[in-house]
């Protein structure tokens, strides 16, 4: 294997789902934020769509505030949770920055939609993995109103744009452990 595979894999290897909450308030420097953007527009994508975009909050508590606003504004009374307003409130308040990873729809109708947001998600993973290169925790999450209408209205999306993610970026003191808990052997099939 040579030297450029072994460093990849260890990053790949090593990145690791870190929740907000696990956070420790330090600032990314916006420089890294724009470096690692530059690494997600680099992703593969069918017919040069590039379909990806990023909402970027420098303040993740902003974030934060409106989409506990867009719970409480879109959910009936019966229905709301104090519990879940609160928890989406203060998801970001030890994260660094806040991106939104947008799948917004090209205009060439014969790549299918599940392309465009393959697409979307390679952005997004490349993205984490420059995080990760530089010591960034993260957190990639679908949660609370992240892939309700009220969230595509809120960030002004067309109707076939989709909301790929709310990604929470920080950093950490706490590095936990890999971990697989399906052997390789049963998820590939070689056919000879």
């Amino acid at each position: 294997m040579t030297e450029s595979f072994i460093a990849i894999a260890e990053n790949i290897k090593n990145r690791r789902t870190i929740k907000p909450f696990m956070m420790n308030g330090h600032k990314i420097p916006n420089g890294h934020i724009a470096a690692i953007l530059e690494l997600a527009d680099w992703a593969p994508t069918h017919g040069y769509t590039e379909p990806w975009r990023f909402v970027v909050y420098e303040d993740a508590t902003q974030f934060c505030a409106a989409h506990a606003n867009i719970y409480r504004e879109n959910t009936s009374d019966v229905d709301q949770n104090d519990t879940v307003a609160n928890n989406l409130l203060h998801q970001g308040d030890k994260a660094s920055h806040v991106i939104i990873a947008i799948m917004k729809r090209g205009k060439l109708p014969k790549i299918p939609v599940f392309e465009e947001i393959a697409a979307t998600s390679c952005a997004v993973q490349n993205l984490l993995l420059g995080a990760t290169a530089l010591n960034i925790a993260s957190y990639w999450g679908t949660g609370g109103m992240a892939l309700k209408p009220a969230m595509k209205a809120y960030l002004n999306l067309g109707v076939d744009d989709h909301v790929v993610g709310v990604l929470y970026l920080g950093y950490t003191d706490v590095h936990p452990e890999g971990q697989r808990t399906i052997p390789i052997e049963q998820k590939v099939s070689w056919v000879k």
